[in-house]
């Protein structure tokens, strides 16, 4: 799916996905058989097949929010020079699901689909808003990277996580930590692996815990070097069943631009989570 338009052999799939050769075949073998690849008769390469689009529409079908989700960002868009993501989360991964506008290079080297640890710093937005049982396992997920607990860390994370639950939205500076992410997405785009993009992003994660990733402080009147704003989308729980992010933001903004941004992010967010509740007169 990172490679849409490309063919794989089975010697490339074996290796990029490091599983043994008849492991690896019979998977291939199997997807072929029920459609959700095509292998071409001559050179026996293997692309994404009809069943997948299937298989996409009945995944697509789970998340109708998103049908709701997508007007709301075109029109964000269009108001801001700016791009705007939806991300999801699972138990142990933060997930790209949909892009509006332009990417950045840092989405753009994995493009939809791409996944980051759910565990601190990444994915705050989502962790604000859940139970203190998911707060914990979060930042537990964060110390065992680091080697044990560390007492400033913890700290410094709870305190970012504070700050977006009362002000309603997670912002994130620009970092070190990125800019390498980038570099290494961009080296591994045409030749990846699983290992390699797992071990990519982990050293993402492990790297934003020594920089200044989180924003928790907004004076409208400073500028700042914004990565992303991110607002939680909310349906029928009280925790986030998504986030809108807003990136690609080239130069630095001040704190009242932060604040308008948000503000109409969260005014969408709004109007998704009533669409999609069913409750649109709200």
């Amino acid at each position: 799916m990172a490679n849409p338009h490309q063919a794989f052999g089975l010697t490339e799939m074996t290796r990029r996905l490091n599983l043994n050769k008849a492991t690896c075949h019979a998977i291939l073998t199997t997807m072929a058989n029920y459609g959700f690849l095509v292998q071409h008769p001559k050179t026996k390469a293997y692309r994404l097949g009809p069943s997948i689009i299937a298989a996409g529409n009945a995944a697509f079908a789970q998340f109708p929010v998103l049908e709701y989700a997508r007007p709301e960002l075109e029109g964000l868009q269009h108001d801001f020079p700016v791009g705007f993501a939806v991300t999801a989360r699972s138990k142990l991964h933060q997930v790209l699901l949909a892009l509006y506008g332009h990417a950045t290079p840092l989405i753009d080297s994995f493009q939809l689909g791409l996944r980051l640890p759910n565990t601190a710093p990444i994915a705050a937005c989502f962790t604000a808003f859940s139970p203190a049982k998911a707060l914990e396992a979060w930042l537990t997920r964060a110390h065992e990277t680091r080697g044990g607990y560390n007492e400033r860390l913890d700290q410094k994370l709870r305190v970012s996580v504070i700050a977006i639950r009362a002000r309603g939205y997670e912002v994130t500076l620009k970092t070190q930590a990125e800019a390498e992410l980038t570099e290494e997405l961009t080296r591994i785009q045409e030749n990846w692996s699983l290992s390699e993009l797992e071990n990519a992003t982990n050293k993402y994660q492990h790297s934003l815990c020594d920089e200044q990733y989180h924003l928790d402080r907004i004076d409208p009147k400073a500028r700042y070097d914004v990565a992303t704003i991110s607002v939680p989308v909310f349906v029928y729980r009280d925790t986030p069943v998504m986030c809108f992010v807003a990136g690609s933001i080239e130069k630095p903004i001040t704190g009242a631009q932060i604040e308008e941004i948000a503000a109409r992010m969260k005014e969408s967010a709004d109007r998704v989570t009533a669409l999609a509740s069913g409750q649109q007169n709200i």
